[in-house]
């Protein structure tokens, strides 16, 4: 146990991980290319300008870049509603030429202190303000989902290219040591080889008015926000691409629900080494929970996304095991991460290019939930 919590501890340092989740398909290999300007100074923390002040902004990301990044600041806002903006700008000591609107934005690229902007925005303006801040000069980090099809995902990764600018995709589970440690179990082999996969992820909706119920913002239900959890984890457990699906979805409640807007979705992913991946994602109940079942046992985490407290704990001949992991603050850990790979010009572990596989797939999702067929990817 003390060897292997001294291995981990090597592992999970926040920003400076010695390995990551690999990203099939070959995504370091293809990932966006680095940027060619020259890295800060040594020791300079680079600042970022969030996108939209919802309510993950305020209650995880600015906190982190407030009080727990190594690397980065929060160094600039950008809001539709100036009062609010104000009140944030003071709050965090920050000028009022580091605040901007929606109109405004593309500004950003005359302000030295921002090198990143953050995009944490409803999903169907995710590829407006990526593309717009690259244009600025500005690498990007945008929330998951990429984008709202894989057109845009393909415009948003050029963009990025053309301009030298990274983009990173918010996968903020790639640096959490639990599902850090279900990938090393399954590449290992410590159970025998995988066999199954069980992945669900859901939560019970609030507020038929919000933006994740319309179609226009969110581009569609509980797949695009929760769901596509379930469906990274599948892919980091197994290490491999998908290459069918099937799926079928249903909607309990058509006040909340249009159509469009799905609110449960199970979908079943088979692997090229016959892995074959359950997966669950609603916005009726909760579901929280990645299993992976192998030749001499299991493993899993359950809670497996929640922002604290994710659990892992693994079965074998040999009883039972509760693990005992570091515990990271998930937002610090990504910024971080991606800040120091900003001043390096190393690639991310998480580029556009992983964003887009997954929305390739969830076209896939919805397209064998319509028509009731497998389709092959």
């Amino acid at each position: 146990m003390h060897e292997r919590r001294g291995f981990l501890k090597g592992l999970f340092g926040l920003g400076t991980a010695a390995w990551s989740l690999p990203l099939v398909g070959g995504g370091l290999a293809t990932g966006t290319a680095a940027a060619q300007t020259p890295p800060p100074p040594p020791g300079k923390k680079l600042g970022y300008a969030l996108v939209g002040l919802g309510s993950l902004s305020e209650h995880q990301i600015a906190p982190a870049l407030a009080s727990k990044t190594k690397h980065c600041k929060l160094a600039g806002l950008v809001s539709g509603n100036p009062d609010k903006a104000k009140a944030w700008a003071q709050k965090y000591g920050l000028p009022e030429r580091s605040i901007y609107s929606y109109d405004n934005f593309d500004r950003i690229k005359d302000n030295p202190d921002i090198d990143i902007v953050y995009v944490v925005l409803p999903n169907s303006m995710h590829a407006e303000f990526t593309i717009r801040a690259a244009k600025a000069g500005k690498h990007v980090l945008c929330e998951k989902p990429m984008a709202v099809s894989v057109k845009e995902c393909d415009q948003m990764i050029a963009a990025c290219k053309a301009a030298k600018v990274q983009l990173a995709i918010g996968y903020r589970l790639h640096f959490e040591p639990n599902n850090l440690e279900m990938v090393r179990l399954a590449r290992e082999k410590t159970f025998g080889r995988v066999k199954v996969i069980e992945a669900a992820a859901g939560f019970p909706i609030g507020d038929p008015r919000q933006w994740r119920l319309d179609k226009k913002l969110s581009g569609g239900g509980s797949l695009l926000d929760i769901g596509i959890y379930a469906l990274q984890a599948a892919r980091y457990i197994a290490g491999e691409e998908p290459i069918n699906v099937s799926a079928r979805w249903s909607r309990t409640d058509p006040v909340k629900f249009k159509p469009g807007v799905e609110e449960s979705v199970l979908f079943t992913l088979e692997f090229p080494s016959g892995i074959l991946a359950n997966c669950a994602s609603s916005y009726g109940c909760n579901l929280n929970r990645f299993r992976a079942s192998a030749e001499h046992g299991w493993f899993e985490v359950q809670p497996a996304l929640n922002y604290e407290g994710i659990k892992g704990r693994s079965r074998s001949q040999q009883g039972p095991k509760d693990w005992d992991l570091p515990v990271v603050d998930h937002f610090a850990a990504e910024m971080d991460d991606f800040a120091e790979c900003v001043a390096s010009g190393k690639p991310t572990r998480v580029p556009g290019e992983e964003g887009r596989r997954d929305q390739r797939i969830m076209a896939a999702i919805y397209q064998s939930a319509a028509s009731g067929k497998t389709i092959a990817l």
